[in-house]
């Protein structure tokens, strides 16, 4: 691979802990599991991995223990053609994520960060500025510090190429880096807390999408099962619903993240946002019919897709 890339993700990675049970516990409860299996995920990786697959050459600026998971998940990116030349081992151990997948396909998790906390402002800046290629993009995540979060952004402005920018989970950002998101990805939950109302729904989402593309260049509101809201420009901007098509539900683990890193992949290939929100919508869904999270993910031919990109 060369050392420049499509897409530079800068985020985090954890090894998945996952078991199976029929109902997610309450306050309070205990119930048994079934079946339990480990993998790789953190949003970065999979975001990485789903861009990677659909053909764009994607590096990944991440931070990962000395450690058994540290180097599982090493393997797993490199296999999946990712460039891992920015995953630095510390001492610190790898970041976790704890999850309970009921029989609907819901699921919820726990991240314990462990070296994603690691990841500096500074570092982040010059590996964006070392790896991206003039028409790349950065994507980056909320599962990192928020000063290397902001440091990803700035880079991406100052090289005058597009950051994409998943705020999951929520926390605030300042304006001015809210200012340079182009597009800002967030689900109803998340896109309800930045707006201080709830959000839910195709029609909630066409109004957050209005106010939000006039605090960002750009902005999606993924809606689940109803696809992806998008719109651009503030007020006087269009405001574009792509919806998803109907499919059975195995596993919702990591459908956000095909979401974004074919969303990514396809912007980096000169795409419009629509079209990007429609590959991107396609990934998602191909991607809950499926268990697990970076094993669910599609390659362009399963997405009915051309290669993004062609590596070298």
């Amino acid at each position: 691979m060369s050392r420049q890339v499509d897409v530079v993700v800068v985020g985090s990675v954890n090894r998945d802990y996952v078991c199976r049970v029929d109902t997610l516990p309450a306050p309070g409860e205990t119930v048994l599991g079934g079946e339990a299996s480990v993998g790789s995920g953190g949003k970065g990786g999979n975001q990485a991995v789903a861009a990677s697959l659909l053909g764009a050459r994607t590096a990944i600026v991440a931070r990962v223990g000395r450690d058994d998971d540290g180097r599982a998940l090493a393997k797993d990116l490199a296999e999946a053609w990712v460039d891992t030349t920015e995953l630095v081992a510390t001492s610190t151990r790898t970041g976790m994520a704890f999850v309970l997948l009921d029989a609907a396909g819901e699921n919820a998790i726990v991240v314990a960060p462990g070296a994603n906390e690691r990841l500096e402002p500074a570092t982040t800046s010059r590996a964006v500025r070392e790896l991206l290629a003039p028409t790349g993009v950065v994507v980056t995540q909320a599962e990192i510090p928020q000063d290397a979060l902001e440091a990803a952004v700035r880079a991406a402005g100052e090289a005058g190429t597009r950051a994409v920018v998943n705020l999951a989970p929520y926390r605030p950002l300042p304006e001015d880096v809210l200012a340079l998101c182009d597009p800002l990805v967030v689900n109803e939950t998340e896109a309800g807390q930045l707006l201080g109302r709830e959000v839910r729904g195709v029609v909630d989402a066409r109004a957050a999408v209005t106010e939000l593309a006039g605090r960002c260049r750009s902005a999606v509101v993924t809606v689940g099962a109803d696809g992806a809201v998008l719109g651009s420009g503030g007020d006087g901007g269009s405001v574009e619903h792509v919806p998803a098509e109907a499919t059975e539900v195995v596993d919702t683990t990591g459908a956000g993240d095909a979401f974004t890193g074919a969303l990514a992949a396809a912007l980096s290939a000169g795409t419009d946002l629509v079209e990007a929100v429609r590959i991107g919508v396609r990934a998602g869904t191909y991607a809950v019919a499926r268990p697990g999270a970076q094993a669910s993910f599609a390659r362009a031919a399963q997405l009915g897709v051309q290669p993004l990109h062609h590596r070298d």
